[in-house]
């Protein structure tokens, strides 16, 4: 362990988790780009697209549990590398279901939920890793460039996979980012560790301040393995206010995720070229609100305290994300639609890092499971937008699934209200026994 001078191994294995996050994250948009070539090639209607997208959500939210306990048990390093192979297969299968094949849709949703069940644990243990390595008072940068990842990663899908789509088809689109996946999940696994007491790269001096600046003596390498206070987590008021936020979160986001690049191509007019430009804006505003967001919530909380800090800039955002959302949906033109909504989606991320910040500093040791618990709430919010967006817009026009995701947006700043980030889980654990 280097004595000499202050290290930022954190800081780099951070970095390194918001590459994580962008290759999942360009994996699993990658099929909203290529969709109406799916959709042509495979006789798809949009009902039954929305079938394909919601399934990657369906499985994506019913591992997210399990996904955080794996993380608590074996530790974010181990649980993180087999994901990213795990995502990594499914990804490249997605590009494999022939065209002949009579129940191909049937494969399609097999393959999705599956690529979902492996994609569940990559928050619910970088959450973990946040417990472990940083400092509650840096948790809300940690986690608004983890989730930059999220923006990076769909902002980078509309050009790169049009591109790969226009030179070599769909399907080498899959097989590209499926290989992208596998050489950063390896060199993941080279450069982690699951504490930072596991790493001989880190100094004394940073290692002191990890210590000193976590919630709770247990987040070490120590308690993993230790059993998760399961009854504390679901009887906590804080745990289901998230929760309850976070579905609604969940039901914002994916709208922007699955359906905006045809709303913008196949309802605003806009040609393919066009379409993959205007669609990257919302994941440009996602990538710099998130940053925003966790420097914003780390310093009001250091100067106000975690209610206004965490709670406060979340309730403000989603609240301002719904505004943004029934303005944009009622814009007249194309262009002017695609900034505001940007703007909106913008907004919803200014209330990232506040999640994630929350559940670690309830959490301690069990943050993987209380965050996948939590995460899991967003995901089925996901997997209804995916499959109630085509229904609402074809009964009721365009306008209505952004009205409707406003409105749930606007509940998920309400359910901020209950959360008081000072009552922790596992104050009062000892042996870490539910």
């Amino acid at each position: 362990m280097t004595e000499s001078r202050r290290t930022y191994v954190r800081w780099f294995l951070v970095s390194w988790l918001f590459i994580l996050s962008a290759v999942s994250y360009l994996d699993r948009v990658n099929i909203s780009i290529a969709g109406s070539s799916i959709a042509s090639e495979y006789h798809l209607s949009k009902v039954q697209l929305g079938w394909v997208f919601s399934a990657f959500f369906w499985g994506y939210a019913l591992f997210q549990t399990l996904g955080g306990w794996f993380a608590d048990r074996f530790g974010p390093r181990r649980v993180l590398t087999v994901g990213v192979v795990w995502w990594g297969i499914f990804t490249a299968l997605t590009a494999a279901v022939s065209p002949k094949l009579a129940g191909a849709i049937v494969l399609f949703v097999i393959v999705r939920s599956l690529l979902g069940a492996g994609e569940a644990i990559i928050f619910p243990a970088s959450n973990q890793f946040i417990a472990r390595w940083i400092p509650s008072q840096e948790r809300g940068l940690a986690n608004g460039l983890i989730f930059a990842g999220v923006g990076a990663g769909a902002g980078s899908a509309p050009a790169l996979v049009t591109y790969i789509m226009l030179h070599y088809g769909w399907r080498w689109s899959f097989w590209f980012s499926a290989l992208i996946g596998l050489i950063v999940g390896a060199i993941w696994y080279l450069a982690g560790r699951d504490a930072p007491e596991e790493h001989g790269s880190v100094s004394a001096s940073e290692l002191a301040y990890i210590q000193q600046g976590r919630s709770l003596p247990s987040q070490t390498a120590g308690s993993r393995g230790k059993k998760v206070p399961w009854k504390k987590i679901l009887q906590s008021r804080e745990v289901w206010a998230v929760t309850v936020s976070y579905f609604c979160y969940g039901y914002v986001a994916a709208i922007f995720f699955s359906w905006f690049y045809i709303y913008l191509a196949q309802v605003r007019g806009l040609d393919l070229k066009s379409s993959a430009f205007y669609s990257t804006l919302p994941p440009l505003a996602m990538v710099a609100c998130s940053l925003l967001g966790g420097v914003v919530n780390d310093r009001l909380s250091s100067v106000y305290g975690k209610r206004v800090g965490r709670c406060g800039i979340a309730a403000f955002a989603l609240a301002l994300a719904a505004m943004l959302l029934v303005l944009g949906s009622r814009a007249a033109s194309a262009p002017t639609a695609s900034l505001v909504l940007a703007g909106g989606a913008g907004a919803l991320y200014l209330a990232q890092s506040s999640y994630w910040s929350v559940t670690a500093d309830i959490a301690g040791p069990s943050a993987g499971s209380a965050s996948g618990f939590m995460n899991m709430g967003a995901q089925f919010g996901s997997a209804v937008t995916a499959l109630l967006t085509p229904v609402i817009a074809a009964h009721f026009g365009w306008t209505y699934p952004f009205l409707v995701a406003a409105t749930l947006s606007a509940l998920g700043a309400l359910a901020w209200l209950f959360v008081n980030p000072a009552r922790l889980l596992a104050a009062t654990e000892t042996s870490g026994a539910s």
